[in-house]
């Protein structure tokens, strides 16, 4: 692979926090880690294990038990990550909230914790904020009651990101209220914000019986940041695993990307469902995960950023 320049690699994280898929001579996608997976870890040791195993970036885990909860993460602690970031050369190309629209009594809640997202974004790159992911919630049968105060209360978070020059991404999420293709859609247009997009995640796709190839397709220009995981199931019943746990053919996906010029970040994600496990052990699973989906990368021609580590 050629060598990518710590310009280059910033230059990709600002693509994927703008929701940016366009082609581009050589499209450039970066693998991600998280630490939603590495909750019971310090932070500067999942930073520094991430860069070691060889991930070029991470998604930080915002929720409030987590350390890096932007609530509770004082001036002097960004400070300090912002230099971990540095030091081990990984990007930061999204953060992982948890803000579900489980009704107008949580409104106002939701919006304060989606502003210290924000304000927690610029403040790690203000040249290149993160997007902030998040899920949505309610039930899919309740879609046609809630999906008009979904999109009211989605435009409030759109002028907080317009605000903090950086975009929010909703999961489509099975078994709840936004959980296809269709519905995804509507959502975005009806808000009519740029920075409001789509974080893609197969998984749940899978769970609610869709094919891979037609979802990318459709949702494509709307996906600015992509978790990639696996799952078993049904909508009623289901698990999350590990990528390459279940049947979802990486080599395939990634060779569509390929074709479909994606120019961004794909993140794994450690499912809770597997994190809060008796035994999980983060470090190991973080390494599996890589072992995974690195090869893949390789061989269906996807060019990753290449940067110098200090970790």
């Amino acid at each position: 692979m050629e060598n990518t320049s710590r310009r280059d690699v910033l230059k990709l994280g600002l693509a994927a926090s703008a929701g940016l898929t366009a082609a581009s001579t050589d499209p450039v996608v970066g693998f991600a880690g998280g630490t939603y997976g590495m909750k019971t870890m310090k932070t500067d040791e999942a930073l520094r294990t991430l860069a070691k195993i060889g991930y070029d970036g991470v998604e930080i885990a915002l929720m409030p038990e987590w350390p890096t909860d932007p609530a509770k993460l004082d001036a002097a602690g960004r400070r300090e990550l912002r230099k971990l970031l540095g030091d081990t050369g990984l990007a930061v190309p999204a953060m992982l909230e948890s803000v579900p629209l489980t009704g107008p009594d949580k409104r106002a809640q939701n919006l304060e914790r989606i502003k210290l997202a924000a304000a927690f974004a610029n403040d790690l790159s203000p040249s290149n904020p993160p997007l902030v992911e998040t899920i949505l919630g309610l039930k899919t049968a309740d879609w046609e009651k809630v999906k008009g105060r979904m999109a009211e209360e989605l435009k409030d978070w759109a002028k907080v990101a317009e605000d903090g020059k950086m975009t929010i991404c909703f999961k489509p999420h099975a078994a709840h209220a936004v959980n296809n293709v269709e519905r995804a859609i509507w959502l975005v247009k009806q808000v009519g914000s740029p920075r409001i997009r789509i974080c893609y995640d197969y998984s749940h796709f899978y769970v609610e019986g869709f094919q891979l190839e037609s979802s990318v397709r459709e949702l494509f220009p709307y996906i600015a940041f992509i978790a990639v995981k696996d799952s078993a199931g049904t909508p009623e019943k289901h698990d999350y695993l590990l990528p390459g746990d279940g049947k979802t053919d990486y080599l395939s996906y990634f060779r569509l990307l390929k074709e479909l010029r994606y120019s961004g970040y794909i993140g794994v994600e450690v499912s809770a469902m597997i994190h809060r496990k008796p035994g999980y052990e983060p470090v190991p699973t973080a390494r599996t995960c890589y072992e995974r989906l690195a090869p893949i990368f390789q061989k269906a021609g996807i060019r990753r950023p290449q940067n110098k580590r200090r970790a």
